[in-house]
């Protein structure tokens, strides 16, 4: 055990000495596919909860098309799939693009976290009450307006619950990374099993990462609830 940590510790926190890997590679996959899907999520939330057809329908196809599927099922196709189309393969950006395993595990996970958020903020949305919306008109706020001050903020704070449980989620979904040899905490630790077979020991430390990290996630989320959410809680 000790010579496992000794020889990987390295691999397993941030660098194998060529590239990023092991958790540091693991928190980039996850914040660069939040942060994108939460960028995504927010107007195609809005578009969600439209009266209008146009906008609802394509959103909500999307949603469950990715919802529906399971994430390993997605990267394999954007990963594998895709390349082979000899339209996609043929064209310099998209051959470029595709070609390359950070990005096709990237747009694989940006999408699916996007998708579950998508829904999160829509309900958030459809959940604040009807007076907070009529205030604000009286206050003589509509249109963008209305979203960007009263209606946006409102949801976010509500979803903060619903969205900590996506983040898990989605720490725990980027240990299929591996599949595009891509040197997560999975990936270094199924090398380690294979160089040592030190299975328990290796795959336990792997583990040991992912439950420090849900714990610290965990604790940051339920800073912000009481920050955010205390407007919900019981009168004093």
């Amino acid at each position: 055990m000790i010579e496992l940590i000794q020889e990987y510790w390295r691999p397993f926190l941030f660098s194998d000495g060529y590239s990023t890997t092991g958790l540091a590679m693991t928190l980039w996959l996850l914040c660069f596919s939040l942060a994108l899907g939460f960028v995504l999520s927010v107007p195609l939330a809005i578009a969600r909860t439209s009266r209008c057809r146009a906008l609802r329908w394509p959103v909500q196809f999307f949603t469950y098309l990715f919802r529906g599927t399971p994430l390993y099922i997605q990267l394999l196709i954007i990963y594998t799939g895709l390349y082979g189309i000899a339209a996609v393969r043929e064209q310099p950006l998209l051959g470029t693009f595709f070609r390359d395993a950070m990005n096709c595990t990237l747009l694989a996970f940006t999408l699916n976290t996007c998708a579950y958020t998508v829904e999160i903020f829509a309900g958030a949305i459809r959940s604040i009450p009807h007076g907070e919306i009529e205030a604000a008109r009286a206050y003589g706020l509509s249109g963008w307006r209305l979203y960007a001050h009263v209606i946006i903020p409102s949801a976010l704070r509500r979803a903060l619950p619903y969205y900590s449980n996506e983040v898990i989620l989605m720490l725990h979904a980027t240990s299929v990374a591996f599949t595009a040899t891509i040197p997560d905490i999975l990936k270094i630790a199924r090398d380690a099993n294979a160089a040592t077979f030190l299975t328990f020991q290796s795959f336990g430390i792997a583990a040991l990462f992912y439950l420090g990290l849900t714990f610290a996630f965990v604790g940051l989320f339920r800073l912000a609830e009481r920050r955010w959410l205390a407007f919900l809680g019981p009168a004093h």
